[in-house]
Order: C-alpha cells, then structure tokens, then sequence
C-alpha cells in the first residue's frame, strides 16, 4: 500500500496498481491492454463522482507508463525509484497540476513551454491536471495546439467530475473513461476488509450505513471508517444507534414512525417524534429531504427490492413502508411532495427553520384531516401556489349542464354567452367536461393567450375528469402549464393535474382545421360541378368552400 505509516485509511490503502481499483475493471483491463499493446493516447480524461479513483487511476497510468520494471510487473510493495516519486508526488517527469488555483493561460503557457524539453529520467513527461474542467476558456485554447500534436514523449491526463464544463474541442482529442460508482456490495467488502485488518470493533450494520452514505465513494467511505474506528474499541463494540450521532445520520425507522402518527392524524405523537428526530442533531432541511426519501418510497415501493445489495431499506422499514403505501393513493403522494418542496424553499427565509417544519407537519395533519380530503390537499396546495397572485374579485362563475356534442359545433361568442345563462346551475364553478368546453371558458373569461395556446400549439394526448395530457411542443409558452393550472383550479375549484406524455398525440385545432379546409378544396375540385365550371371559365380557380345550413 501507498503509505503504511500514516493514520489516514484513504492515503494508508490508495490503490497503487490497476488490480487494486474497486469496481474499474473494465476500464483497468482496457487501459492495461493499451500500453502493452504500445496504443498509447496523447491524452486520457477521467471522468466521474468525487472519491472513485480518478486522480488514483491517473497516477497509476503514471506508474504503468514510467516504471523500470515494465507494465507487467508494476511495482506495488517494492517500488522503483520513478514509482516511489511517482507516488510521493515529487518525480522531476511527473506533474500534477491542480486547475482549481491554477486557471489562467499564463499558466497554461507556462506549462507548454515545459513540455519542449524532453524527459529527464524515464521514458514519458506527463501532465496530471486534476479538476480540468476549471481552466479558464483562453486557457484551454492555449492548450488545444499542443494537445492535438504533443511531442511522442509527452502526455496529458485529465481528471473532472463536471465533464459537460469542458470544451467539445478538448473531449475530441481525448481518450475518455467513465468511472463509475462503486456499487453496494463491492464498497461493502472493501470497507469491512479495510476494518478487519485495523482490527475495528465495528458491527456490519455500521458498515452498512457508511455505504449507503458513502454513494459509492471509496473515500467518503474510508473517512467515515476513520470516524468509526476512532469511535471504537476491544471493549466497546460500535453499534448503529452510536454510529448515527457520530455521522450525523438518523434512523430512517423513527421517520417513517413519524408516518405512520401523521397518516392517524396523532398531532402530539407527530410534534413529539420530530422534536426525537431534531434533538439528534437533524437540521430541518436534512429532515425535509428525507422526508421527500420516504415520499419516494411509498410511491414506488413495490418497485423496490430488498435484498444483500441494498443498504437503504432494511426489512422491518420495508414492511411498515409498504403497509402505509396501501392506504395512500398517488395524487396525494405527489401533492406532499410538492408541498414539502414548498418547505424547503420557506426555511431559507424564516427565523427559526425548526419551527417552519413543525407548521409543515401541523398543515400536513390538517390537509390529511377527514380522511385525508383530496379536495382540502387540492385547495391548501393551489393556495400555496396562487401566493403571489392577484385575487380578482366579483367574477361570475357558472356551470354547464351536460349537453350533446353537435350543441357544440359552429357556436359563435354570442351564442355561447346564450348557451351559457340557459346552461347555468349556480354561481359558484364551471363544469369542464370536453376540450370544448375548456375552448369555450377562455372565450368567455376573454382569456385569449391561454386559447390561443390550446388552439395553436396543444397537442392533446387525453382529456378527463381533472386530467389533462398533452405532448412536448417546442413553440408551447413555457408558463403555459402553470397559468393553465391555476385558471382551472379558479374556474371549477379543483385541482387539474397537467401533465406531458411521450405520445404524440392529436396535432392543434388550428392545424385541424387547416387540413380539414384543404381536404375539402381538394374533394370539391374533383367534383362534376367544379370541372362543368372550368370549361365554361378556365382561368377561374376555388379558393374557399363552406357547408350549406340545412335550414337554408
């Protein structure tokens, strides 16, 4: 290992040659096949999340490249002089850059003017530039000559975790690897090993949680470890309830607890929970955002499974998880959700963050009142909404009666506002039934952008009750969902659910009728009448057709 004197378990067991990386195989066998195949790149970019092993994985190439004894029997634990300098970051042929403090193009320049001259005491110069994606755009332009043509002595390797921030110019020239997390079970092993051999008092629950908190970092990991151990000893054996303090973590079972006392409408035992859950140390918005975690669990918890490899749920919180999801139906799963995103922005702004989540749990209890009203969660969360909106005050609202579709057809806004005072029940909402009827309510309510946009650019998928589907439309405005939203939530005092599907669906009414109009030309100029009147006036040309009233 790297350094066995130290104390640090991330420098203590960083990996020093390819079959030491956790969870790389693939790209440790690709990159070893191409130096000794002699298929060397001018330049590697390593890509991935913090503390996977692309800094580790540059070196390493360093190594493979350089050493005196040759890829195939890389040092390890007896290191050559270009390995151990390599390692201890001092080798004359070596450098590591970190692009973080050096950005400018002076620096860059700088670095190129270095690289004329050739290697002093091994067989390559080599650049490592760490966090590439922070140079400077004049800087990376410095660099792209130099990159594309390299002398065959040099080489660049580039590590970032924001790809996307790297010029498409840079990426072209470069050998890319996706590192990839390390996935539950293979961090697992690692992290118990790595114990065992400090001789760590640590049970497997706690490695457990350091894994899942970890995300697939190793060295996330091995720095909680380190935490862990410090924590630990002969006697004292850490356990899982210890292990939650020290990492600040909580247990997920008193949330999901706190669950069930919410969905039995027990205000004091919900107020009394959370106040558990904040004496441990939970900040609010850390609260909030596993609330939203267990949102997520019950609505796809019957997509997850429990098993070795999955550290988030353990069996017992599965099956309470799964009890409650039973009584609970989507819409107010998602309305929570939204409301809880609502939250998170309201901490930001208050005085005292806890007592806002105490509010947040209070309202939830009222929302969930009477059997968990859809109609009262609709209300309170179109009033979250509507905030910043303008009241409007003494608007008369009516109701359709059902009626049959061919009422609807060819109805012009002075027939409508007739259909409309027959049509009334009382003055409270309108009824929305058809696209048509919604058609009709914008004409009325002279809300002309909004009927515009579900002429000119909705392409409806579905329509119903308190449903509405349509495809993505670039030319759709972009505010178009959320003004629909709340005009529907205005006019029937319900909550509508707007939604975009992958489908295509029907084109727009305007386009509709467009086609309807040319087809209908096309089907008249093939008629006998039409082709009778073009002998008689050659030059004459049909323009425009229209049905007859059968009244007339």
């Amino acid at each position: 290992m790297m350094n066995k004197k130290t104390k640090v378990l991330a420098l203590k067991y960083r990996p020093q040659v390819f079959e030491d990386l956790i969870g790389q195989d693939i790209v440790s066998e690709t990159i070893t096949k191409a130096i000794k195949q002699n298929k060397i790149s001018n330049a590697y970019l390593f890509t991935g999340i913090r503390g996977i092993g692309k800094t580790t994985t540059a070196r390493i190439v360093a190594k493979s490249l350089n050493c005196l004894k040759g890829i195939e029997n890389l040092c390890k634990d007896e290191m050559c002089k270009n390995c151990e300098a390599i390692t201890s970051s001092n080798h004359i042929d070596v450098l590591e850059i970190d692009a973080a403090s050096k950005t400018g193009v002076d620096d860059v320049r700088e670095l190129i003017e270095f690289s004329r001259y050739g290697p002093t005491s091994s067989n390559y110069k080599i650049f490592i530039i760490d966090e590439v994606h922070m140079l400077s755009k004049q800087a990376f332009n410095a660099l792209l000559k130099t990159l594309e043509e390299p002398p065959q002595y040099l080489k660049f390797i580039f590590a970032t975790t924001e790809v996307k921030k790297i010029p498409i110019t840079v990426l072209s020239r470069c050998t890319r690897f996706d590192l990839s997390r390390v996935s539950t079970l293979d961090l697992f092993k690692f992290i118990k090993n790595i114990s065992i051999k400090e001789k760590g008092n640590i049970s497997d629950d706690v490695i457990k949680l350091i894994t899942k908190i970890s995300e697939g970092s190793v060295r996330d990991a091995l720095s909680l470890l380190d935490r862990a151990l410090i924590s630990s000893d002969e006697k004292n054996k850490l356990e899982i309830s210890e292990a939650q303090k020290i990492f600040g973590y909580f247990d997920k079972s008193n949330l999901i607890i706190l669950f069930e006392h919410l969905f039995s409408g027990n205000e004091n035992k919900v107020i009394e929970m959370y106040k558990h859950i904040y004496n441990q140390g939970i900040e609010p918005k850390i609260f909030l955002n596993d609330f939203l975690e267990i949102l997520y669990y019950l609505k796809n918890i019957s997509y997850i499974k429990i098993d070795g490899n999955n550290f988030n749920l353990n069996d017992d919180d599965y099956k309470k998880i799964e009890n409650i999801s039973n009584s609970l139906d989507n819409s107010t799963l998602l309305l929570f959700w939204q409301f809880t995103i609502k939250t998170l922005n309201e901490v930001d702004i208050v005085s005292d963050p806890n007592i806002a989540v105490e509010m947040f749990l209070i309202r939830l209890l009222y929302l969930i009142d009477n059997k968990g009203s859809s109609d009262k969660i609709s209300s309170e969360i179109n009033t979250i909404a509507q905030n910043n909106v303008e009241k409007k005050v003494n608007i008369t609202k009516n109701k359709f009666k059902e009626r049959e579709a061919d009422e609807t057809k060819n109805v012009t806004i002075g027939q409508i506002k007739n259909i409309t005072q027959e049509k009334k029940i009382n003055e409270d909402f309108f009824k929305i039934e058809t696209f048509n009827d919604l058609l009709q309510i914008c004409t009325i309510k002279k809300e002309l952008k909004l009927k515009y946009e579900l002429e000119n650019n909705v392409n409806l998928v579905n329509f119903e009750n308190l449903r509405i589907e349509i495809s993505f439309n670039e030319s759709l405005d972009k505010s178009f969902v959320k003004d629909l939203s709340l005009k529907l939530y205005d006019w029937t005092k319900q909550r509508w659910i707007i939604s975009f599907s992958k489908l295509k669906g029907e084109i727009p009414i305007k386009e509709k009728k467009f086609y309807e109009k040319d087809k209908a030309l096309k089907e008249a100029k093939t008629t006998k009448f039409y082709k009778g009147f073009l002998k008689s006036f050659p030059d004459a040309d049909l323009i425009s057709t229209s049905k007859k009233d059968k009244n007339d």
